[in-house]
């Protein structure tokens, strides 16, 4: 993937990094990166922000997050994403409950799930499917379930 990141960091996750995109408006985008990516030091305030808050997450879980973000998506990838902003550090949901709270079916919450641009900040680890993990960021197996399955350990989730 081709980006200009505004930082990537190191994260605890093995073999993993941590891509972070800014603009003027706020943080548009984290994401998670193998390791032949290059680290990129912090190019502005706010991502330094970003970064020091991402330390701050993997450091304690319940950390609360304090950043201007800009989620940007349709209506109900909106809707899905403030609904599992409500997910409290250490629980889950399954994107069942999600979709009967907001008059919808499973697969449209995990599709909007899928194309969350800011995992971590908008917990989208959080929502697993009924008999398992689910997927993470679009995908069902590989690298991105472990980094799922490290987030909710990581929480206390698992």
């Amino acid at each position: 993937m081709s980006a200009h990141y505004s930082a990537v960091v190191q994260c605890p996750i093995a073999a993993v990094r941590i891509g972070v995109v800014t603009d003027a408006e706020g943080l548009q985008r984290i994401l998670f990166l193998n390791e032949s990516v290059p680290l990129v030091s912090p190019q502005s305030p706010l991502a330094g922000r970003v970064v020091a808050q991402l330390a701050a997450y993997f450091q304690t879980a319940a950390y609360a997050f304090e950043l201007p973000a800009r989620a940007r998506g349709t209506a109900f990838q909106q809707r899905v994403w403030r609904a599992i902003s409500s997910i409290d550090v250490g629980r889950v949901a399954t994107y069942g409950d999600i979709a009967k709270r907001l008059g919808s079916s499973a697969q449209a919450v995990g599709n909007a799930c899928g194309v969350n641009p800011l995992p971590i900040l908008v917990p989208c680890h959080r929502v697993v499917a009924k008999g398992g993990l689910g997927g993470f960021m679009g995908q069902g197996e590989g690298d991105c379930l472990a980094i799922k399955h490290w987030l909710l350990r990581h929480e206390r989730a698992l």
